[in-house]
């Protein structure tokens, strides 16, 4: 059986959800919240390591102003409840992207990644205003600057998932078949599944039945 230390998850699907369900897209999101839940308890449950969630890109930018505010307010939310019950689930909160949100955001994400900064049940990289492209482009940058040869050994140490393993699976749901600029460089040998349900219809017995599949692959990694 394969051997499973991180899984990146695409929660794609909560607009729609929403839309179909509650008439608001804003309802979606709020219902994704629960899947989250859900998804990490049966990821410890698992006794999976590292768990990286896509929760916003850099490109989620160009989405409506009042729809942006109520994923912040949510998240902010999330931060204020639920730090304290990660610490004490020993979970580890690191946010992978790149900072520039408001005081108030910036600080309770500090705060939650210091709190929980010890924890080494599970670590959840929070994948918040970032975006694949953007982070490879940074790296090159600072190899030439520092005037470093260009190999994957160094250009890993400028990633945003430096300290991070990549990830041995990929779930995509909201029946979508692509990688939005999500850890382009850090996916090419993950195995990918993408999932019809949207996000918030997502369940643990869902994500079992993935953790499952992916066990019995014969993974090759360009060897036969």
């Amino acid at each position: 059986m394969n051997p499973l230390k991180h899984v990146a998850i695409i929660m794609d699907g909560n607009g729609r959800w929403g839309l179909k369900n509650k008439n608001s897209r804003n309802a979606g999101h709020r219902a994704g919240l629960n899947t989250v839940e859900k998804i990490i308890k049966e990821t410890i449950k698992n006794n999976i390591k590292f768990l990286t969630l896509y929760a916003f890109s850099t490109e989620n930018w160009k989405r409506p102003k009042k729809e942006i505010n109520f994923l912040f307010n949510l998240l902010e939310n999330f931060l204020k409840d639920k730090t304290e019950y990660l610490n004490k689930q020993k979970i580890k909160l690191k946010i992978v992207g790149r900072k520039n949100f408001s005081t108030k955001l910036n600080s309770l994400l500090n705060l939650s990644e210091k709190k929980t900064s010890k924890n080494k049940r599970l670590q959840i990289n929070l994948a918040l205003n970032y975006g694949s492209k953007a982070e490879l482009i940074y790296a090159f940058k600072e190899l030439i600057k520092n005037k470093e040869s260009i190999n994957e050994k160094n250009l890993k140490k400028y990633l945003q998932t430096k300290d991070i393993p990549d990830p041995d699976l990929l779930i995509r749901t909201g029946n979508t078949k692509r990688l939005s600029n999500f850890l382009l460089w850090q996916a090419a040998y993950s195995e990918i599944f993408f999932e019809k349900k949207l996000w918030p219809d997502f369940n643990e017995k869902d994500y079992y039945k993935i953790i499952k599949k992916y066990k019995n692959i014969k993974r090759n990694f360009g060897n036969i």
